[in-house]
């Protein structure tokens, strides 16, 4: 791209009051003057916030990043957006996602760059900033904070998902209180995000399989200098991208799409990945649906052993070879020749990756799991469909499954309900959780993965079939029927289950079903009344109006494809 094609140049190249004014305030921040003469200008996205854990160290990873922009000849400046503190956000920072990636979109198309990278890490800051960008459509390389050091409590490794295993042993009481709190310093050692294959780790795969990022980027830990290394270098590449006019739309194409859902197969990644692809794909044009996930990801082995469908850490993968590996193994069930933010094509990213430990990636031939990490399953109760991890169950034989529904009619009532000592259920009834979508919540929280009542958990019952039409942290594991769409709040078939009801899950024939008679359904259908949502002001208002189905991505209706990133009018 030649200099004056510089977008920035539509502010720091005027002349006259617009251009005095536009380069005169950003001076007083020490800026030399040759720096506004035609150098590509960076933006550095930063969601740091020390509201966000998982992002706690990006101001050190911006300047990593800076430094890199610096060496290429490029002009570095960061700006802050909204930070989605996956662990501290009430009710849901799901809910904040589609709102952050406004932020994100305006933000990088109201100001004077060229070109963007974005540092994101926890679970909704990734999706969040890629949908912004994309949005804009200039060039735009990813650099993750990376995930935590692996846990260590008495001896043994731990990670996120271990806080499910403990949660259940102390309601048990076969840990104290002291002995939970003791854990936690334990999991959380160091800087980054969740050490385990969740939602975090799974977005960090997921952008590395689009090609967004430079090889490797998913799982350096936060605290290994070489994530620094990544950031300088991810720095030092948007500057050439800039100049080769390299943007999202060129980058994110089907076929890239395609590649990141057969990827997310092989590495057992969370079920949170599908809604936020979706909306990404919305984002940049490409069509694409439920369907297609199933049809990718049915004949994809588990190739990585991680929690929570395996046993191993972020960590170790980093150490056996990382995303690379997966991808080189792959190759054949891949788009190996489209292009990636590097310049150079998948195939020929990985070309030098190397297997360090085979217990931690496995082959395609002697996968970890014969089971997908992903299933699609539609039906009377499904219409428009819901997902599973068949991978993360603990019970191969809820795989097909039939039994008789308790329900619980919201989060409350499954909190007051579920270890009532008169609750009539064993292990083989199914546990239905009706108005945690979308807008019944409002924002899809990950309350999914319903914990087994106390005293099944005594009779060493650690798995049940359980569905809902929310979402499921990507640490959590079980037989977790999710995303079921449309959702109970605007009258899906979810809103009419009763306690008694029968419900067939078979995940090979891909059917979920609610045995009631057509003519009962139609009965309770006429006695249905809609969720009173209770909001009627502000941005959660306007996410209830205008927020798609699961199965859709759960973004707002309006923001769906791209705008572009011209801006006509001057300030002044």
């Amino acid at each position: 791209m030649d200099k004056n094609e510089l977008r920035s140049r539509g502010w720091f190249g005027k002349t006259g009051k617009d251009g005095f004014i536009y380069r005169a305030w950003m001076k007083n921040q020490g800026f030399p003057a040759d720096e506004f003469e035609g150098r590509p200008v960076i933006g550095i996205c930063n969601t740091f916030s020390e509201l966000t854990p998982c992002n706690g160290h990006f101001r050190e990873l911006a300047e990593s990043v800076k430094r890199g922009v610096w060496e290429a000849g490029g002009f570095p400046l960061e700006f802050p957006v909204m930070s989605l503190g996956e662990t501290l956000m009430k009710p849901t920072a799901m809910l904040y996602r589609n709102l952050a990636s406004m932020d994100v979109e305006e933000s990088i198309r109201a100001n004077p760059v060229d070109g963007v990278v974005l540092l994101c890490g926890c679970d909704k800051t990734t999706p969040s900033l890629v949908m912004g960008a994309c949005s804009v459509d200039i060039p735009t390389i990813v650099v993750s904070g990376g995930p935590m050091l692996t846990g260590r409590y008495r001896g043994k490794s731990i990670g996120t998902s271990d806080v499910w295993r403990f949660s259940e042993a102390y309601r048990q009481g076969q840990i104290t209180q002291e002995e939970f709190t003791t854990a936690e310093a334990c999991m959380c050692r160091s800087q980054g995000h969740c050490a385990v294959m969740g939602t975090a780790s799974t977005m960090a795969c997921m952008v590395e399989s689009l090609g967004l990022t430079l090889p490797e980027n998913a799982a350096i830990p936060a605290a290994d200098s070489r994530r620094k290394v990544a950031a300088h270098l991810s720095g030092r590449r948007i500057v050439d991208m800039v100049k080769e006019d390299l943007r999202l739309s060129q980058i994110l194409t089907r076929e890239a799409f395609e590649n990141a859902i057969r990827v997310n197969a092989a590495i057992g990644g969370s079920t949170n990945f599908v809604i936020h692809l979706l909306a990404i794909a919305g984002r940049i044009g490409v069509d694409l649906n439920l369907d297609d996930f199933d049809a990718l990801s049915r004949d994809i082995p588990l190739l990585v052993n991680l929690q929570p469908s395996g046993g191993y850490f972020m960590e170790d993968f980093y150490y056996a070879g990382g995303l690379p590996v997966v991808i080189k193994e792959m190759l054949a069930k891949l788009h190996g020749d489209i292009i990636t933010v590097t310049g150079k094509t998948v195939a020929e990213n990985c070309a030098n990756a190397e297997c360090f430990d085979p217990e931690v990636i496995a082959t395609l031939e002697k996968p970890v799991k014969d089971l997908t990490g992903l299933a699609v399953v539609k039906g009377n109760l499904a219409e428009n469909g819901a997902v599973l991890k068949p991978s993360a169950s603990l019970n191969p034989d809820l795989m097909k499954h039939r039994g008789r529904a308790i329900v619980f009619e919201d989060i409350d009532h499954y909190k007051s309900r579920l270890d009532d000592p008169t609750l009539d259920i064993d292990e083989n009834t199914v546990l239905v959780l009706k108005n945690v979508g979308p807008k019944g919540y409002p924002g899809m929280p990950e309350v999914g993965n319903m914990g087994i009542p106390k005293r099944l958990l005594e009779k060493g019952v650690m798995d049940m079939v359980r569905i809902s039409d929310g979402r499921m942290s990507g640490t959590g594991f079980g037989t977790v029927v999710l995303h079921v769409s449309p959702e109970a709040a605007v009258g899906g078939m979810l809103a009419l289950v009763q306690d008694g009801d029968y419900i067939e899950l078979d995940v090979d024939a891909r059917r979920l079903h609610l045995d009631v008679s057509d003519e009962e359904l139609e009965r309770r259908r006429a006695n249905y009344k809609p969720l009173e949502l209770g909001y009627d002001r502000g941005y959660v208002n306007l996410y209830i109006n205008h927020v798609t189905q699961a199965h859709e991505g759960a973004d707002l209706d309006f923001l769906k494809g791209c705008s572009g990133d011209k801006v006509t009018r001057d300030s002044h």
